[in-house]
């Protein structure tokens, strides 16, 4: 139940402190995982006192025990050892402070820690952050790249060397932080998040060298994953020796084996690149050399053609044909005419020779009555009549006479 207060009727700090101890009694013994940043072990003191720290937050929480209890496992836990911790809280009044009272510390195994791992790993890829979909192609030539390693360490060697090795003008963003220990896990995702922000940063890569499974626990740690998930830039995880696979290595756009392949798979090799330009340039001289020969040889062979050397030869060809074509067409149209002429001879001499005035010119006449009807029988004259005669040249009045 919360406390009733108000300004008239304040609580005093001995009963506010005296009620959150007794909310905190409540919660009883428990098991708590954390990263030993601190241990003092005092000579002739009967208590041990420890940090015990969460490496994924910045986290921490006072430790004490019996030093029967620490000596049981004092061979194999040191500061910077994962234990798992089964303690009371307390709540200490007089200085308003929280620690935990142990019982028994157990040191975390490689074994427990990699099944830890492995269920992690599992979590993470039913979400989906290591979806191949998901992972982004790196920039042919990046103008800036973000490194993230330890100070002065092999691995910020082997990438700046290796990288500056293949391409001198490459530059980098640099960012020195602890890459193993307890301030690994902040340092490393801040660094990241640093870089992301940058626009400039065109790859991110996080580089380390190897290590035992604890020291590069940090690299598998869900908060740090989930950070490079988010990461607009595309990263690149060089952690340890072809061997190691901390989860970084899934999330990451591109996995490198040791930091000296991240610096070979990040920038490309110039004297690689000019070769290659050199070779394209070669080829591209040859296919158009080859292009320019081809039609070379295809315009000669179109100017060595007859109609090409003589173009007048065709017309010559056709002219020489026209006129025997012109001159097959006068003789043909001289003999219709021809032959016309003579049907229209022949025609008009039987027309003559069968024509009256060529038979009046013969010697004989046409006789006529007066109305100028032709007389065809003699019973047509009566006695004593007019007839007018026709002859070739002319005509004249006749009388006919009936009789013997």
């Amino acid at each position: 139940m919360a406390a009733t207060t108000s300004p008239e009727a304040p609580l005093p700090v001995s009963e506010v402190s005296r009620l959150v101890g007794g909310w905190i009694d409540r919660l009883g013994a428990v098991w708590v995982e954390g990263q030993i940043t601190q241990l003092s072990r005092r000579p002739g003191a009967g208590v041990v006192f420890l940090t015990l720290r969460d490496p994924s937050h910045d986290v921490s929480l006072s430790v004490t025990c019996y030093r029967a209890v620490f000596d049981r496992v004092a061979d194999v836990v040191t500061e910077g050892a994962r234990v798992v911790v089964h303690a009371k809280p307390e709540w200490y009044a007089p200085r308003g402070q929280l620690s935990l009272r142990a019982a028994e510390i157990r040191p975390v195994g490689v074994g427990e820690l990699l099944a830890r791992l492995e269920q992690l790993k599992k979590s993470l890829a039913a979400e989906g952050l290591f979806a191949a979909e998901r992972k982004r192609p790196l920039p042919f030539l990046p103008q800036l790249i973000g490194l993230v390693c330890g100070r002065a360490s092999a691995a910020e060697r082997d990438v700046l060397e290796n990288a500056r090795h293949r391409w001198p003008a490459v530059r980098f963003e640099v960012r020195n932080v602890p890459v193993q220990g307890v301030h690994a896990v902040p340092r490393v995702i801040e660094a990241v998040q640093e870089l992301d922000a940058l626009p400039e940063v065109d790859v991110i890569v996080v580089a380390r060298g190897g290590g035992s499974v604890e020291d590069l626990l940090p690299f598998s740690d869900e908060q740090l994953i989930r950070t490079v998930s988010a990461c607009r830039t595309p990263v690149v995880s060089a952690i340890g020796h072809e061997p190691d696979t901390p989860l970084l290595d899934l999330v990451a756009d591109l996995r490198a084996s040791t930091p000296t392949d991240a610096a070979k798979r990040v920038v490309p090799d110039v004297g690689e690149e000019l070769a290659r330009v050199q070779h394209l340039r070669e080829r591209a001289l040859r296919c158009v050399t080859g292009l320019l020969d081809r039609e070379e040889r295809g315009l000669a062979a179109a100017l060595a053609r007859p109609s090409m050397e003589r173009p007048q030869r065709m017309v010559d060809e056709r002219e020489e044909q026209i006129a025997a074509l012109e001159d097959r067409a006068r003789r043909t149209l001289g003999h219709l005419l021809d032959r016309a002429d003579s049907e229209l001879t022949h025609t008009l001499a039987r027309v003559v020779s069968l024509s009256p005035a060529a038979t009046l010119r013969r010697g004989y006449a046409v006789l006529q009555h007066a109305d100028g009807s032709v007389v065809r029988t003699a019973d047509e004259v009566a006695a004593d009549e007019e007839l007018r005669a026709r002859v070739a040249e002319g005509g004249f009045t006749v009388r006919a006479v009936v009789g013997p």
